[in-house]
């Protein structure tokens, strides 16, 4: 991979991996797709993660990333589908941006 991955913003990739997963799996009717979109999103956001602020930051960042989208489906029998998965990615892109984006943590 290019070396400008380790720089982008993750933020804005943990929310198109999350609500992009989330609009692929539900408008294709295929969840496979909707899981590799979700994948690819965190694929690039742990490789830049990794890269920039280490194994440990990177660990924390995916761990959340994960339990945003495991949580989004008892959140969407209380909320709704669309409002849970929004409610999660801006939990999951703010924690991406305190700790990676706007950071200089590394552990």
């Amino acid at each position: 991979m290019d070396d400008h991955l380790d720089r982008i913003p993750t933020a804005p990739v943990v929310a198109a991996g999350l609500v992009g997963g989330f609009a692929a799996a539900r408008y294709s009717g295929h969840r496979a797709l909707g899981g590799a979109v979700l994948a690819a999103g965190g694929a690039v956001a742990a490789r830049s993660w990794r890269e920039t602020s280490g194994p440990g930051v990177m660990g924390v960042l995916l761990g959340t990333y994960l339990a945003a989208f495991g949580a989004s489906h008892p959140l969407a029998k209380k909320l709704g589908a669309w409002p849970s998965v929004l409610t999660v990615t801006a939990v999951a892109a703010g924690a991406a941006h305190a700790l990676a984006d706007r950071s200089d943590a590394t552990f």
